[in-house]
């Protein structure tokens, strides 16, 4: 009995040895970030900018691994499973805190199968339409909306989606009927509004702005409480129709539970790093994004606030999972 308790003990701490080890010379080859949406959305986004950033800071190359689908909860999945080593990075988003309400029942557990690094950024949502759409302005969309319960519709990045769970909060505050139609992911969501498949989409700020400036499609509105100086002419939600009403997306990046400490540490400091750089900040400003640089207990913390709101939210809306 005392010779096999030796033997745990010795093997435990052979394995804390190795790990603090690995944690010293980390990383010594690729690192991959997992984005668990389609290219082209705010996600895809933001890690493409981060990855670059992270590349130089850590030596190694950060390649962009996009695994989409179920509202995030696929590419979150295998973040959750991998081998925590520090080699499999996530840029989750605030869907890690809807799924939780959205899901009866899901193959991870965001606060207990992942660790937090750091908040990278947040940024607002745009509404947008097609410009052959006869609405001007949020008002007059509202009033036709309502003239038409149900016959319009909204397209989101798949169902439980910051895209989809907003609408719905806006929907609930103007008391109108539109009808649902998910994509998977805002990239295919845009295509499908570009070519005026779909009457509206809130979509994520940092894909829509080219498509605004470009004149291919008109805004609403956007759901910061103050305009967005990449779009000044773009009014607010609230200035426009609907006081008082405010939604932003954040972004943040994490790794499986069980990474070691020194590896987490690493990474943050060059998260950090990466987002205090003045040309990482002005890519970022220009995708209508602000960086938010936090320690990785800043960022668990609010990771374990935002799902307590958003599960209460989800079970307001009635929304459901498909």
């Amino acid at each position: 009995m005392q010779s096999s308790i030796v033997r745990g003990l010795a093997a435990a701490l052979l394995f804390a040895a190795s790990a603090s080890v690995a944690a010293q010379n980390y990383p010594t080859r690729p690192v991959r970030m997992i984005v668990p949406f389609a290219p082209g959305g705010g996600t895809d986004i933001a890690a493409r900018v981060l990855a670059d950033g992270l590349a130089q800071q850590l030596g190694q190359p950060v390649v962009i691994e996009n695994r989409g689908g179920a509202g995030s909860t696929i590419g979150t999945e295998i973040a959750a499973k991998a081998t925590p080593d520090g080699y499999t990075l996530l840029l989750g988003n605030i869907s890690l805190a809807f799924n939780a309400g959205l899901y009866a029942k899901l193959p991870y557990n965001a606060l207990r199968d992942l660790a937090a690094v750091s908040l990278v950024v947040d940024q607002p949502n745009i509404m947008v339409v097609h410009p052959s759409l006869a609405a001007q302005t949020l008002k007059d969309f509202i009033a036709l909306a309502r003239s038409q319960p149900g016959k319009l519709t909204y397209g989101s990045a798949g169902t439980g989606s910051g895209t989809h769970l907003a609408m719905e909060l806006l929907l609930m505050t103007v008391k109108v009927q539109l009808t649902h139609v998910p994509y998977k992911g805002t990239g295919p969501g845009l295509t499908a509004m570009l070519s005026n498949e779909i009457t509206t989409f809130l979509s994520t700020y940092a894909s829509a702005l080219p498509h605004v400036k470009a004149g291919r499609l008109r805004t609403l509105g956007v759901t910061s409480a103050k305009r967005q100086p990449t779009l000044p002419e773009a009014p607010t939600i609230a200035e426009a129709a609907v006081p008082g009403f405010e939604y932003g997306t954040w972004y943040g990046l994490l790794v499986p539970t069980g990474t070691p400490r020194a590896v987490i540490q690493q990474l943050n400091k060059a998260t950090v790093a990466v987002l205090q750089a003045p040309e990482t900040q002005k890519r970022y400003v220009s995708q209508g994004m602000e960086p938010l640089p936090t320690t990785p207990e800043e960022f668990a913390a609010k990771l374990k606030s935002e799902t307590d709101k958003w599960v209460r939210v989800v079970k307001a809306t009635g929304a459901k999972a498909e």
